[in-house]
């Protein structure tokens, strides 16, 4: 036998040993069930759920660190991660044999716990406070202190440490999970957010004053606003959002996958289930949110918008709204070290919210020549990329039944080449918003309208596009690739030559070398029409 037909013969030897111990494995052991919805560690061990071991980031966070936060995008782990904090704290040795920390951590010191966790109507200051109190309480009772005053929350959270510290002789551990929940469930009544900022500050900068009397501290959540808004109190905590060495703290790798997983996963395509549901990066390994993978394969392995339809972002169509946004630019953004440390209520910057929030996450870090950090941010994966665009599509144009027509009649028509074809899609397209969507805001001056709508149709399309396209001639507004052909789009409100900037530019001259199609195309929009009043093309 030859040398090749040995190795191929061995290979698929190990594919069928592979099969036949995982279908012995399901028939001999019963898998464990799934944890979905389950942010408690106590409840996910003693009910035998499958826990992929997160104890060695714990381990290590918590003999380097003394004050710690957290920034992750909502559903993805950060409160089981804490909960598991909690347990090992309160030296809950027998919940983690097996796991990484077992034989590394000293759990007959026991540390008392303060933990706080946000949930619950927090839309008023009143309610706001409301939950704060409550929790408090629920902390006050559990350790078994008495606190008393309990009407300004400032004075009852520093009561509730130094009684704690009291009564147990040991510094106390402060837990405190989606610490800006209460802002960011108002950031589409901006006046009441700036209200509840400052009432969530008074509460946090209690921990500053009470630093003899605690053991450790970790705050969740999915932003980190500036250190001027609410941080400013706070600044000894240590950031790990960005830490390589804690990029997989939360998430699934694709090892797990492949390993932990794998018997749940049988027949399913692993290299479909990256490309829908991998791609969020923390600088270390891609890592898949967890929810996604829980859901796919309790529903039959269903590819959906699991992650996605547990929350609407309505506040970022609002920002988008309000800044009249140039859409093109979320496919080539680049953006600066700031990208923690910039938000704030009072300046809001959409890419930063995008990226904590979990619509785009980094692709790549970059050292400049000035030795700056920058990061290249892109939509993590295909459950993201379609919904986040048909929600867009839908404010955008109000779209709804005719959406996935004009979406195959644009796709062809850029597939075969017949601009013609596309001209008249794309005033069909724009012919068909409602005039309502026009009355409401002033967004027809706007060619970032028109262009924003343009390129959310193409990108619904999963097509490879850039926005805002860099050469050393200038910015290309959008270019298209798709087969052997590339598209260069220039977009323009009024009578401005559009297709003659390209060609002045020398736009073209970039892809050149790709030995491709090259099409030009100008278009041109007009104010009182709401639609393109010239498009004209050119191929190279």
């Amino acid at each position: 036998m030859h040398k090749k037909q040995l190795n191929l013969s061995i290979f698929f030897e190990k594919k069928v040993l592979l099969g036949y111990r995982l279908q012995g494995y399901k028939m001999n052991k019963q898998l464990k069930k799934l944890p979905v919805g389950i942010q408690t560690f106590k409840k996910l061990i003693e009910g035998d759920y499958l826990y992929i071991d997160k104890t060695k980031d714990a381990f290590d966070l918590i003999t380097n660190y003394n004050s710690v936060f957290l920034s992750r995008p909502r559903r993805f782990g950060k409160s089981l991660f804490l909960d598991t904090l909690k347990n090992i704290f309160e030296g809950n040795k027998e919940l983690f044999k097996g796991l990484y920390i077992y034989d590394q951590w000293d759990f007959d010191i026991k540390y008392p716990v303060i933990k706080l966790s946000f949930a619950g109507d927090l839309r008023s200051v009143s309610s706001v406070k409301k939950v704060i109190l409550s929790i408090l309480k629920e902390n006050e009772k559990r350790l078994g202190v008495e606190c008393e005053d309990k009407e300004d929350i400032g004075i009852y959270f520093r009561q509730l440490i130094i009684q704690t510290n009291e009564k147990y002789n040991q510094r106390v551990v402060v837990l405190i999970d989606e610490y800006d929940k209460a802002i960011l469930d108002n950031l589409d009544q901006m006046s009441v957010a700036k209200e509840v900022r400052e009432t969530i500050k008074s509460l946090y900068t209690i921990l500053k004053d009470s630093d003899e009397y605690l053991k450790f501290i970790f705050l969740t959540g999915v932003s980190k606003f500036s250190k001027a808004s609410i941080f400013s109190g706070l600044n000894m905590l240590s950031d790990i959002s960005l830490v390589e060495d804690f990029g997989n703290i939360c998430g699934y790798t694709q090892d797990d996958i492949e390993t932990t997983f794998l018997p749940y996963l049988g027949g399913v395509d692993l290299e479909k289930l990256k490309t829908w549901y991998n791609g969020y990066n923390f600088l270390k390994d891609d890592v898949y949110n967890p929810f996604d993978i829980l859901l796919f394969i309790k529903n039959n392995y269903l590819y959906d918008n699991y992650w996605f339809s547990t929350g609407t972002p309505s506040f970022l169509i609002k920002l988008i709204e309000s800044n009249n946004y140039f859409l093109p630019k979320l496919s080539n953004l680049r953006v600066g070290k700031n990208l923690l440390d910039s938000f704030d209520i009072d300046n809001i910057d959409l890419e930063v919210i995008l990226y904590q929030s979990g619509y785009l996450t980094i692709k790549e870090q970059i050292i400049t020549r000035r030795k700056k950090i920058e990061y290249k941010l892109v939509v993590p994966n295909i459950e993201v990329q379609q919904s986040f665009n048909d929600i867009l599509i839908d404010y955008l144009t109000n779209q709804k039944t005719e959406k996935l027509e004009n979406q195959d009649k644009i796709y062809d028509a850029l597939y075969d080449g017949e601009l013609e074809d596309l001209e008249s899609s794309l005033k069909t397209m724009f012919a068909s918003i409602p005039n309502d969507n026009y009355r409401k805001n002033n967004i027809q001056e706007y060619e970032g309208f028109y262009a924003s709508v343009i390129y959310v149709y193409f990108q619904s399309l999963g097509l490879d596009i850039i926005g805002e396209d860099v050469t050393n001639r200038g910015r290309i507004d959008l270019t298209l690739k798709l087969n052997n052909t590339i598209y260069i789009i220039e977009f323009k409100m009024g009578d401005e030559d559009a297709l003659n900037q390209i060609k002045l530019k020398k736009y073209h001259q970039k892809y050149l070398s790709e030995n491709k199609d090259i099409y030009l195309i100008g278009i041109n929009f007009d104010e009182k029409e709401k639609n393109i009043s010239k498009f004209e093309w050119e191929k190279i």
